[in-house]
């Protein structure tokens, strides 16, 4: 069961747009086999990308025993066919990855690896944007996507996993983005796939512990989960308002550092759902959407 709390007078307006893109955007994904176990396939987050440090970085984290193919994308100009203003003109592309490997950097996705992106029915459909297909091992990864231009502008940033049925998964996606107000907040779309169970996730919203490492940082950031249908299914303000909430956070171990940080722990059946990040009392700043997949209910 949901529980709904009570959070700051503020509430950012719903841009029914803006969340129909996402899922849109999200529903491009193709090949997503049933399977015995459901587990997050891909991770699509809407962001403001400016210069310096506003830049929107994506991170994964590929956990288990064999190599996973993936395909990270820069969407921007298209944005605009869906209605979303002051999209990013022409954004670039950086995977960085553990120790030795890479970078790999793409500026138009047709002048690399093309015909990957072709048969996977995920070549974006503007020639200004990048996209990286990559076969990679298990570990840490980062996506950075920037201007071209130094001109900013709002982007997604998207992360497929093309072999969800191969001993390894995306444990860990996350993405790091300035949050300003209103159409300019966080949005972060997650697909978990099409399996036969549903699947345990935790959710968190992180800003006052960014600092020292990263300036002008969020300083009470608010959490919101939707469905497809943009229902609210939970909200969160601080992570520990909830008792229920923070003890299950707290035995995965993945319990915030600051108090006022949010947090949420779900349990979903295989679907769409958006998560919403944004500043307490018209707050901005730097902060950072993770999703963890903690796999399905263990059997008792």
């Amino acid at each position: 069961m949901y529980h709904h709390h009570r959070i700051s007078s503020y509430r950012p307006p719903l841009f029914p747009g803006l969340l129909i893109a996402c899922a849109a955007l999200a529903m491009l994904a193709t090949g997503l086999h049933a399977q015995s176990t459901s587990q997050a396939v891909q991770l699509s987050t809407r962001m403001s990308v400016g210069v310096g440090e506003r830049v929107g970085i994506g991170g994964f984290i590929i956990t288990g025993t064999t190599p996973k193919s993936v395909i990270v994308r820069g969407i921007g100009p298209s944005l605009v066919q869906s209605g979303i203003p002051g999209a990013l003109a022409d954004p670039v592309l950086e995977l960085h990855g553990p120790s030795g490997w890479g970078p790999l950097a793409n500026d138009n996705w047709r002048g690399m690896q093309e015909q990957e992106l072709l048969a996977a029915g995920l070549a974006p459909t503007n020639n200004l944007e990048p996209a990286i297909w990559a076969v990679l091992a298990p570990g840490a990864y980062t996506a950075v996507l920037r201007s071209a231009n130094g001109v900013p502008g709002t982007a997604l940033v998207e992360v497929y996993d093309l072999n969800p049925s191969a001993d390894s998964k995306l444990a860990n996606l996350s993405t790091r983005a300035f949050c300003d107000l209103n159409s300019d907040i966080i949005i972060a779309g997650l697909i978990i796939s099409n399996g036969a169970t549903a699947d345990r996730v935790v959710v968190r919203g992180i800003g006052p512990s960014l600092a020292p490492a990263v300036g002008n940082v969020m300083t009470n950031p608010v959490l919101e989960l939707r469905n497809n249908n943009g229902f609210l299914m939970v909200s969160n303000n601080d992570w520990q308002d909830n008792p229920v909430q923070a003890q299950e956070i707290t035995a995965a171990g993945l319990a915030p550092t600051n108090s006022l940080e949010c947090g949420i722990f779900a349990i979903l059946p295989p679907g769409l759902y958006t998560a919403l990040l944004f500043g307490s009392n018209n707050g901005t700043g730097n902060g950072l959407v993770e999703v963890y997949d903690l796999g399905p209910q263990p059997a008792l």
